[in-house]
């Protein structure tokens, strides 16, 4: 009994770190987005980790660059949260993102931690369930 009850607070121990690094992970995404439906792109580019904000330089340059390159990031009507892996060291948010009209996108979001946070890294666009390349 004595060793099924360590092993239970064990594995709530090691949890505990994952779990907690999946809320900031997802808070940061999902302000990110609130910013980008308040219009607010100076709040939405300071989720940008420092290598995006020196690549666009200003909220504006980012702004037009997600509305042009990531439509449905801009205005989505739904959000969800899939798994959180790493690939080689790089550490990605699975999100599927439903559209304004409907239409579901599956998106990768690397991620890296600052002194100030969760910042996003970059997005990249996977193929959707159910559509063929």
């Amino acid at each position: 009994m004595r060793h099924t009850l360590f092993a239970l607070l064990l594995a709530f121990a090691l949890a505990a770190p994952v779990a907690a690094q999946d809320a900031g992970i997802e808070d940061t995404i999902s302000r990110q987005i609130e910013a980008f439906k308040a219009d607010d792109l100076a709040r939405a580019f300071s989720f940008a980790s420092p290598m995006i904000r020196g690549l666009f330089g200003n909220p504006e340059n980012f702004g037009s660059m997600v509305r042009n390159g990531y439509p449905m990031v801009w205005r989505p009507a739904d959000l969800r949260f899939l798994d959180l892996h790493d690939e080689g060291g790089r550490l990605y948010q699975k999100v599927q993102i439903t559209d304004a009209q409907g239409r579901v996108h599956l998106l990768d979001y690397e991620m890296i931690e600052t002194e100030s946070g969760w910042k996003i890294n970059g997005v990249r666009i996977l193929e959707a369930p159910g559509v063929a390349a």
